[in-house]
Formats: C-alpha cells, structure tokens, sequence
C-alpha cells in the first residue's frame, strides 16, 4: 500500500497544496518570456526569405513571408521552443519545424535549468485556467507579461517533472485521439444537416417524381411539377415600425433569430443613436444582408427590432421551406459566388439582391412537407451533435483536471 505524501500550503490560492519536498515561486524566477516582433502589413512580402509565425497558425505551418527584416536572435524560435499565446488563444505550444520569426503576440520561454520544457508546457496550461479573470476582454483580449511574471509555479525535482511529463503526455495524448474522433463525428453530422437540406429543397420527398433541368445551377435538376419564380414574387419586404419597449433581435450564423438578450450581450457593438431600426414580429422570415452567406438566415420567435441591415420579409408560401432554401444557397457558396464582396468572407446581400434570386417552389401542400420532414430530421441530428458536443466537453473538463492534478502534485505518479 502506498503511504499518503505529506503536504503543506503553498499560499497560492489557485495551486493549494504541494507536496512537501516542492517548491513554488513566483514564475519570472524560472522563466523568461521574450516578445515576438510587431509588424507592418507592408513588410510582408510572398517571395521572401523568412517565414512568419502568428497566434493564427501557431498549430501550423507559418504561411506569411518577409524579406525586409533581420533575424534578431529573441524574434525567432526554432524546433523545439517552448512558446505561449498572450492574446486570442491563450495556449501554449511547443514548435515543431524550422527556424521562424514569430509575431509579437507570442513569447518564446527561456527556462531555468530547474525546470523542465514537458513539465512547463502543462503548468502553462493548469495556469491559463487559473487566469481567465485576468485576462484583458478587449476587440481582442490579452494577458499581460507582468500577470504571468507575478504568477506562482509549484515544481518537483527534476526527475519527478520527467515522470509528470511523460505520464501527461501518455494520458493526454489518448484523450486527445479520443477527441478528435468525436470532433470528426460532430463535423460528419453537421455536413450531413447540410447534405438533408440540399437533397430535400432540391429534389423533394419523392426519389422516383419525374425530373426536369432547373437552368439553375445551384438546383440542376427538379421534380416536374416545382414552378421557379424570382425573389420578387414570392417574398415581401416589411418595414414594420418599432415599439418604445422593443428590444434588439439578431439574426445569428446558427440561424435562430431572437432577442440578443436571450443568447448574450457581450461581443455586440451598441448605437448611441437608433437610424433605420424596423419592427420583427415572431414568424418573420430573417436574411442577413451581411452575414446571410453564412447561414443567418431564420424564423423569429421574438417580438423587438433589428437594424436596417436585416432583410425582414413576409410570404404567402411556407416561410420554413424558404429558410431552408436560401440556407441552402448559403451552404453551397452561392451568395458569395452573386455577390461583390465588401468585406472578406461577406457578401452584400441585399433585398435589391434577393428579390432577383430564382426561388424553387413546390406545391404549397409539399412545401410544408418538407419543411417538416427536415425540421425532424435535423432535430434527430442535433441531438447527436448534443451527446457527442457533451462528450467532448466532459473529456475536456477531464484532462484540464488531470492535468492540475499532477502538475500541482495533488497526484504522484507510481
């Protein structure tokens, strides 16, 4: 049988208690952090000679290039640095590949020779954890350098930080498999809501009904008795006036369109001023004018008010159906491919736009058929999403526990 270690305080309230042959320190003791270097947009240049790291690709192979810097001994790392993300992901990561500059929002880690590089990768992790109330939420949030100095670090001796390391690295490293597996599933199931979407609107619920050619290309082939009709003739833009007491709906990239108040408030831009606000009212039909091209595209199920940017229309045919529709465009690229961009991945999709858009109309009575049979259909699916988005945040909450546990030393390695 194995005796308890003995444990003492280690007056640092997020690390609690450590063994008593650990020691805990203030962490600039033991490591330094060394800025990236800040660039220009007009620095980057396609044929140059040196490869750029960001926090964007941090996990991948750097994809900028530029050839008017020198390489500044603490402006790069190569293979096997020790680096850590202070905004955006707040990560650390350890580079595999080539000598390369890397961006400002980065450090690169000299250790002491007291610690080791494995054991330092999962105490930055066990510490990102303990610093989220530190972290600075602007357009995009950071941590500070004198934070993570003054933070506290438990460690073993050496030999005991070897042992973490590579029990860690076994452990994390199943669960990790563990997890992309589930990522997968959860990606083939989103497709697959897609894939139900685009069969269904497109060809209907009959496999053998006769087919004739569409001319369009994003529906080729459709059943015999589907009419086609513009935009124009089948959808009526509203302009509803707005109530004293209206709160804000937004159309999300998830396609459900409701008071802000009932998903967050945090991340939204608010106008001092209201210009060209419009009234909603619950069964409207909601098409992004910017965002449409990613699937904000819905029913509301709230009463309040939306900004002019929001294309809110009424139809005599089934509202439902037509939000599948046009969500199907919007999976398919097919606004992106009619429209002039104004901004990267966007789309100007306008009622000007819309009401040109040939719209693929079945029967009134098929329409509502299929608008259910796909609302059921995706439900199913969903709730397969759910059950594995749920494994999946379970295993992560496992292996940030596991891994507290041990570089903590709340757990011995035997």
């Amino acid at each position: 049988m194995t005796m308890a270690r003995e444990m003492k305080d280690s007056g640092v309230k997020w690390i609690g208690e450590i063994p008593n042959n650990w020691i805990c320190c203030k962490q600039k003791y033991l490591i330094t952090l060394l800025n990236g270097r800040a660039y220009k947009d007009n620095e980057f240049e396609e044929d140059g000679k040196y490869r750029i790291l960001r926090v964007g690709n941090l996990f991948t192979n750097p994809v900028w290039y530029t050839s008017s810097l020198e390489l500044d001994s603490n402006k790069y790392c190569q293979d096997g640095d020790l680096l850590y993300s202070w905004s955006m992901s707040y990560a650390p990561a350890i580079w595999h590949g080539e000598k390369v500059i890397y961006h400002y929002h980065i450090w690169k880690t000299v250790l002491s020779e007291k610690i080791l590089k494995s054991f330092a990768y999962y105490y930055f992790i066990s510490l990102t954890n303990a610093l989220q109330s530190e972290i600075h939420e602007t357009t995009m949030g950071f941590i500070t350098m004198g934070v993570m100095n003054n933070s506290y670090i438990a460690y073993p001796p050496l030999s005991e930080q070897k042992a973490i390391a590579d029990y860690l690295d076994k452990k994390c490293g199943e669960i990790d498999g563990l997890l992309e597996d589930l990522a997968a599933e959860v990606k083939t199931l989103t497709e697959y809501k897609k894939s139900i979407i685009a069969e269904t609107v497109t060809h209907g619920l009959n496999p053998n009904a006769p087919m004739k050619d569409s001319g369009i290309p994003w529906a080729e082939h459709i059943p015999a008795h589907w009419n086609i009709e513009k935009g124009k003739y089948t959808f009526r833009l509203l302009q509803r006036p707005v109530k004293e007491d209206d709160g804000v709906i937004t159309c999300f990239r998830d396609g459900e369109v409701t008071l802000r108040s009932n998903r967050r408030e945090d991340g939204f831009t608010m106008s001092a001023k209201e210009y060209g606000y419009q009234g909603i009212e619950p069964g409207d039909l909601v098409v992004h004018g910017m965002d449409g091209f990613a699937g904000s595209i819905g029913i509301s199920d709230s009463r309040g008010k939306g900004t002019p940017v929001l294309n809110v229309l009424d139809s005599e045919h089934n509202k439902r159906y037509l939000m599948y529709y046009l969500r199907n465009m919007a999976y398919g690229d097919v606004f992106l491919a009619l429209s002039t961009g104004i901004r990267v991945r966007s789309c100007d999709l306008s009622w000007k736009k819309l009401r040109e858009i040939r719209i693929v109309l079945p029967p009134i009575e098929e329409q509502e058929k299929i608008a259910n049979y796909i609302d059921r259909k995706l439900d199913e699916i969903q709730d397969a999403i759910t059950n594995k988005t749920q494994q999946i945040e379970t295993l992560t909450a496992y292996k940030s526990s596991l891994i507290y546990e041990y570089v903590t030393g709340k757990k011995e390695v035997i």
